[in-house]
């Protein structure tokens, strides 16, 4: 994302458009707080993966879902690393085999937030529906927002009406991403109340529970952050087209 809006700063550049640089430093900031988050979660996840606990992330998630009455989703691996997620269409929890397989605090962490996932699906927690809905249009907006987007403002002064449909169709990826925030922030409350009242884990460890997924959560943020900022730097070129 940081990449195509410095190419797309670029295109402006020589287009003659308005640019402000401090939008440019902005989406630096951005991508650079990104990575520090992203780093801290692989480091924090490999830390945490050495902590053990009685049971392997598959073993905490069927538990959890039986605990709260749910028996028609079933708990499969995936390939990759952190690539756990929870499929409201498939109803499947698909957890990464470092998750799957490995008895440690980051595991059972990582399986019960995703099946805090499928606890929020069976209860029909709202955001959750909302994301869900969005997910077609955000799927068809990414697909050809990306060409609408360049496209416009190249031809900014031309035909400003591209670079606005290219805006819209930007804004539903970002209304996604701060839908996610509360659907994701649930999702780890939910885990973290279970894993203490299951006896998963005591008081010794359960810290490093809430730390993991909370830095799993600081990610979301900077994504949405990242998308209004680039949403709003799309709205100031389209705003400043004049000038």
């Amino acid at each position: 994302m940081f990449s195509t809006a410095i190419n797309f700063a670029q295109q402006v550049v020589h287009t003659g458009a308005s640019y402000d640089y401090t939008y440019l430093i902005l989406f630096i900031g951005i991508a650079i707080v990104s990575y520090i988050v992203q780093a801290n979660l692989k480091s924090k996840f490999e830390k945490y993966s050495k902590m053990p606990v009685a049971m392997t992330g598959y073993d905490a998630a069927v538990k959890m879902l039986h605990d709260n009455g749910i028996y028609d989703v079933k708990v499969t691996s995936t390939p990759g690393t952190l690539t756990d997620h929870y499929n409201p269409a498939t109803k499947t929890v698909n957890l990464s085999q470092g998750v799957y397989n490995s008895a440690s605090i980051a595991a059972v962490a990582v399986a019960a937030h995703e099946c805090g996932h499928a606890v929020q699906h069976a209860r029909a927690y709202a955001p959750l529906k909302m994301r869900s809905a969005l997910v077609p249009i955000v799927s068809f907006s990414s697909n050809i927002m990306t060409w609408v987007l360049l496209i416009g403002i190249l031809t900014v002064q031309t035909m400003p009406g591209l670079l606005l449909a290219g805006i819209i169709l930007f804004a539903t990826t970002t209304l996604f991403s701060f839908i996610t925030l509360p659907v994701e922030v649930d999702a780890s409350r939910r885990a973290l109340v279970w894993l203490q009242t299951a006896g998963i884990t005591n008081s010794r460890n359960h810290k490093f529970a809430c730390g993991a997924l909370r830095s799993a959560a600081y990610t979301y943020v900077v994504a949405a952050l990242s998308s209004l900022a680039t949403l709003l730097y799309y709205v100031m070129i389209f705003m400043n087209r004049r000038d």
